[in-house]
């Protein structure tokens, strides 16, 4: 009776005239072999093919291939010209001390409070800072970029600069950039939010510009894609302060939009230029939000010859209080200064 090894023989001898090619010797190819000569299957390898002409190779099918990881994403890089913004009063890394620079610490520490939940009562979505004004010309976009670069400065806190006022945008322009897609283009979802956001060489500013101008930006800024946005932003760092240079509360509806979504905002007042009625109206359409700073731009206690020439009383508390009134007051108070023209809206 002839032996299963010379049968397993015999028959590997007919696979080799039948043009299969068999693996080198080894302990596990000779196992293999064996199975393939008793007729059984072997996972991973072909049978004989059905044209005995044809050349098969035994080699295990191949598993399934990673995927390429994808190379992390880098926002655009951007130089600002430190020096030349300082000549337009705005507080850089490099600049002197200066009244300005001292009078941003004064307002930015209750902001920080209630944004890191260091305050009395907490405030939700503390981080998110909208600055705007009820009318235009009264320094809004001045008070947003100084306090963007002031929180900048801190070693805890990194800050994000929205330009919000999508009907006239200003933040890039100031601050001498060329247009650049952004906020209304995330919401559009025609890019992703790291594709148009802008790193600075000052380490701890980025910005998002308000984007290409649409019809619908008041809708745009309504919709559910703005609320996604907001939170993603709120709750992604711990550490980033989120500052939105809005449109003016009486001159637009995208401001009263965007305030809905705010934890505080920021009221820069004319000394010289804005009525009592106007901040009064401007209060009331923003209601909803708990907390309200208002900055007294262009007072009156300028000392010539220290700093811009910007003075601000500011006033703080929960709804109107007593720092908003006083603030208003003194605004009202203040009269006409024909001096106190502001350069930015």
């Amino acid at each position: 009776m002839t032996s299963l090894i010379e049968q397993a023989a015999q028959r590997l001898e007919q696979l080799r005239q039948a043009g299969v090619v068999i693996p080198e010797p080894g302990e596990a190819q000779r196992d293999s072999s064996a199975a393939v000569a008793a007729g059984t299957p072997h996972a991973g390898y072909p049978q004989a093919p059905a044209n005995p002409g044809a050349p098969v190779r035994l080699t295990p099918e191949p598993g399934p291939q990673p995927a390429e990881a994808e190379a992390p994403f880098v926002s655009r890089r951007v130089d600002l010209n430190l020096e030349a913004i300082a000549v337009s009063g705005i507080i850089t890394p490099n600049s002197p001390r200066s009244r300005t620079a001292d009078q941003f610490r004064v307002i930015k520490r209750p902001l920080l409070a209630n944004a890191m939940g260091k305050s009395v009562a907490p405030v939700k979505r503390g981080n998110l800072i909208m600055v705007t004004s009820a009318m235009a010309g009264e320094g809004k976009s001045f008070t947003s970029i100084n306090l963007a670069m002031s929180i900048a400065a801190e070693l805890d806190h990194t800050v994000m600069l929205v330009d919000a006022d999508v009907a006239r945008p200003s933040v890039l322009r100031v601050l001498g950039l060329p247009p650049s897609p952004g906020l209304l283009d995330v919401l559009e979802q025609r890019v992703e939010i790291s594709d148009v956001l802008l790193r600075t060489n000052i380490d701890k500013l980025t910005i998002l510009p308000s984007g290409t101008p649409h019809l619908k930006a008041t809708e745009l800024l309504a919709s559910d894609a703005m609320d996604q946005l907001l939170q993603d932003m709120h709750s992604r760092y711990s550490d980033r302060i989120i500052i939105f240079d809005s449109p003016p509360l009486l001159l637009t509806t995208e401001s009263r939009v965007l305030a809905t979504h705010m934890g505080q905002i920021v009221v820069v007042v004319n000394a010289g230029r804005t009525l009592q009625s106007d901040v009064q109206q401007a209060l009331s359409a923003i209601e909803a939000c708990p907390v309200k700073m208002m900055v007294l731009n262009k007072s009156r206690q300028d000392v010539a010859g220290y700093g811009y020439g910007y003075g601000y009383g500011y006033g703080y508390g929960y709804g109107y209080g007593y720092g908003s009134q006083r603030s208003a007051d003194r605004a009202d108070a203040a009269g006409s200064d024909p001096a106190a023209d502001s350069r930015l809206s």
